[in-house]
């Protein structure tokens, strides 16, 4: 998982050495996967059946929380740096590649179901025929009595 705290005192370090915002898309990048990552675990803890301790939700709720608070930071980044339209550019970015990466994982999703299909249907066919192919040899060779 990416850690979105080291990301976000990357993009500080930088921004504070002078260097421009476009110089640490990468690190704004990682920033954001890592807090979406956060959020996702988060919510999988909190609705997992397995997940009795609260101490586990607990843990990726204050990790959440800290994430809000860094996103918070990088918006004030971004607005002194270059305004509060930069940062709105940045959150219609943001919103694009997530769903870019929903529509990814879903095609991936449907492409293993495909193949998982086909399979069961070539597997389940091939068993078929070999079962027919078996029986009737059988009844051929107790016909002709060599069996």
């Amino acid at each position: 998982m990416i850690d979105p705290f080291t990301a976000l005192a990357a993009v500080k370090s930088a921004v504070s050495a002078g260097k421009e915002l476009v110089n640490v898309t990468k690190q704004i990048g990682e920033f954001f996967d890592g807090v979406d990552e956060l959020r996702a675990a988060h919510e999988k803890k909190k609705n997992s059946l397995f997940s009795g301790t609260d101490e586990n939700a607990m843990e990726t709720f204050v990790n959440l929380q800290r994430a809000k608070d860094a996103e918070e930071e990088l918006r004030q980044i971004v607005i002194a740096t270059r305004g509060f339209s930069a940062w709105g550019e940045l959150q219609a970015i943001r919103v694009q590649a997530r769903k870019d990466r929903k529509a990814r994982l879903e095609a991936e999703r449907k492409r293993k179901a495909k193949r998982i299909e086909r399979i069961i249907v070539y597997g389940g066919s091939t068993i078929i025929v070999s079962i027919l192919v078996g029986i009737t040899v059988v009844i051929i060779l107790a016909k002709q009595g060599r069996l």
